[in-house]
């Protein structure tokens, strides 16, 4: 695929590996060298950077409060919009191959639609220098119903082989539908799922009505490296997870 500027999206319920998974294919992506990646971590629950081994400082959360509160302070010979750009850029963890963004907290009292009207248009143009873009939603429907996922290509919906998570799976594909949300495919990533339970699963996950774009087995080289907090990216590449990320890129046909 030629295009340019592809954006990823997961969402799934809390605790079915949807952050893990993101960082999987962040890694697949980055393994095509095809272009630069671009991974946005939108759940306030930061964790993505820590899963690609890099290390942020500050967050988009943080530089949002200090500009409110520092607004009238703009350095002589900048405008507004230019100073609001340079601090964002800041929150952009960069390494070979692969930028983080942390969205970092929601915002507090007070109005912040001027400045975050601004920031989502740096946003835009800081997503043009990428060939593709993966965000990390936060856990849940709430980034759905507020429409924060902004231009979607792809939302993959991530969820273990649970009623809770597969039912959660259903929700936000039902959600998506009602909130117009313009997609090029929506998909369901199943976690942890390896064959004998899946196939004991199938009835509750035909009810989801989502198209199974790849499965994800239980992997002890990934839960090693998991409770040792290691980087996925320096998992070995015959791992069963890494070969699985893989084969769902190929499945999207990026």
């Amino acid at each position: 695929m030629s295009e340019k500027n592809i954006t990823i999206a997961l969402s799934g319920k809390g605790g079915v590996g949807k952050t893990t998974t993101a960082a999987l294919l962040v890694r697949a992506l980055k393994d095509r060298k095809e272009g630069a990646v671009f991974g946005i971590d939108a759940d306030p629950n930061s964790c993505l950077a820590d899963y690609l081994g890099l290390e942020v400082d500050i967050n988009l959360g943080d530089i949002r409060e200090d500009i409110i509160k520092n607004i009238s302070n703009i350095p002589n010979g900048m405008t507004k919009e230019r100073w609001i750009n340079y601090r964002v850029h800041e929150c952009i963890v960069e390494s070979t191959g692969i930028d983080v963004l942390e969205m970092g907290r929601p915002e507090g009292p007070g109005c912040y639609c001027y400045i975050n009207n601004l920031i989502r248009g740096y946003e835009g143009e800081v997503n043009q220098n990428y060939k593709y873009t993966v965000i990390d939603n936060e856990a849940g429907m709430e980034h759905l119903s507020r429409r924060t996922s902004r231009t979607i290509d792809y939302l993959l919906i991530v969820s273990d082989l649970s009623n809770p998570g597969l039912k959660a799976a259903k929700r936000i594909n039902d959600l998506s539908k009602k909130l117009d949300l313009v997609t090029r495919y929506t998909g369901l990533i199943l976690n942890k799922a390896d064959d004998e339970l899946y196939e004991k699963r199938k009835d509750i996950i035909d009810a989801t009505e989502l198209e199974i774009v790849g499965r994800i087995p239980s992997d002890p080289v990934l839960a090693n490296f998991e409770a040792d907090f290691a980087s996925v990216l320096d998992i070995p590449a015959d791992s069963a997870a890494v070969k699985a990320a893989e084969d769902i890129i190929t499945a999207l046909k990026l």
